[in-house]
């Protein structure tokens, strides 16, 4: 039994013994943006209990356990697609996330209502749509899934699996995608619960921190200053490559 197995045998144990079963451009509004929602994004290289001590955080729920999914050349993240598994309280989510969107032109008939969104991701003075589908798994879809007894392409949707067809053209998905992980997930917020802090810890021990706020596209800017100061003012350091925490976590997790 491989790593990958043992992790998520030992996991989905814990977890489901309580189960019930556009285009990239600058932080301004996009044209045909208005009452979309945009997420600043700032990536934290501080110490983990230093912030949480520094912005005085208080927990914000329970933890979610997260599967990344991709080949060891990164091929889906060299694409702008991710795969996502949460599984958080006997909850199991699958998500496709395409980066690079233009939200303002979205043709609703390709996002069932329910299964998906599109909003902007904003880091630093750079703005990006980016897709999310989300698929409900069973416990049992799961299992499969983490034991390596179907591929990720076998549990995609009809909306997901027409997205990277249809929309991104990529289908079938290379081979070779695998889980990596588990991480663990803990969100933190402090006092008025105005921006929320997300801690992910790799099985190495290795964490990454983000701060994060979802406000109107047309306020990315300004709620980013505020961040921004905030930080400023309580001393926590935010990375000097913003770009780079999302590869980089991936590549941690194929070690």
């Amino acid at each position: 039994m491989n790593r990958m197995t043992r992790n998520a045998t030992a996991v989905l144990a814990m977890i489901f013994a309580t189960a019930v079963t556009p285009p990239r451009a600058t932080a301004a509004e996009p044209p045909g943006a208005t009452g979309t929602r945009a997420e600043v994004q700032i990536a934290l290289c501080a110490p983990a209990d230093r912030i949480v001590q520094a912005l005085d955080l208080r927990p914000g729920g329970a933890p979610i356990t997260v599967w990344l999914f991709d080949d060891a050349a990164l091929t889906l993240f060299g694409r702008g697609l991710r795969l996502r598994l949460r599984v958080a309280e006997g909850r199991s989510e699958f998500t496709l996330k395409v980066a690079d969107q233009d939200c303002a032109r979205l043709d609703p008939k390709v996002v069932p209502v329910g299964e998906g969104k599109c909003e902007y991701d904003v880091h630093g003075t750079s703005l990006a749509g980016a897709m999310s589908l989300t698929r409900r798994l069973s416990t049992k879809s799961t299992s499969e899934l983490l034991a390596s007894r179907v591929v990720p392409a076998q549990l995609l949707s009809p909306s997901q699996v027409h997205y990277l067809r249809e929309i991104v053209g990529i289908w079938p998905l290379p081979p070779g995608i695998r889980g990596l992980g588990p991480m663990q997930v803990r969100k933190f917020r402090p006092k008025g619960e105005l921006y929320d802090v997300d801690i992910s810890q790799l099985p190495t021990g290795e964490q990454y921190v983000e701060i994060s706020r979802k406000v109107p596209v047309a306020d990315a800017t300004r709620a980013m200053g505020v961040l921004e100061a905030d930080l400023s003012k309580a001393g926590v350091e935010m990375c000097a490559d913003q770009s780079a925490q999302a590869v980089n976590k991936l590549r941690a997790l194929l070690r």
